[in-house]
């Protein structure tokens, strides 16, 4: 049986799977590890999302403070996991069964900022009443 190739543009299966098993053993790492970095003491990190490339020798990894939602707070988290870049990606390796462990690359989630933009318009009275004379 041969295998169907996703969509151009849309990650694969295995893409998905790996990114999904990245972002478990990170959430896992950065929760019991502590670190010298002034930047990442006493902050609850959420990762958001992980997009692995197709050889999965990269990782992109969406990352935001928990209870911070200020721009700076999370370009200085991403910030600074990129600095602990090295350190997390060998306790990666340890953590998770893939051929190659992937580089990480750490980058300030803004989708919650793009969601509650949206929420915004949509309770927009005009908007609304648009949505509801329909």
């Amino acid at each position: 049986m041969a295998r169907k190739a996703a969509p151009p543009g849309m990650p694969s299966q295995r893409q998905l799977r790996a990114g999904e098993l990245v972002r478990h053993a990170l959430t896992d790492i950065l929760s019991r590890e502590a670190f010298r970095d002034p930047d990442l003491e006493q902050v609850m990190i959420t990762v958001g999302e992980v997009r692995c490339s197709p050889d999965l020798k990269h990782a992109n990894i969406f990352v935001s403070p928990l209870g911070d939602d200020s721009e700076e707070g999370r370009t200085k988290l991403a910030n600074a996991l990129n600095r602990a870049a090295g350190f997390l990606r060998g306790r990666l390796g340890r953590e998770v069964d893939l051929r190659y462990t992937p580089e990480l690359h750490f980058i300030a989630d803004k989708s919650y900022d793009d969601a509650t933009a949206i929420d915004r318009l949509l309770m927009d009275p005009k908007v609304r009443r648009d949505v509801e004379g329909q």
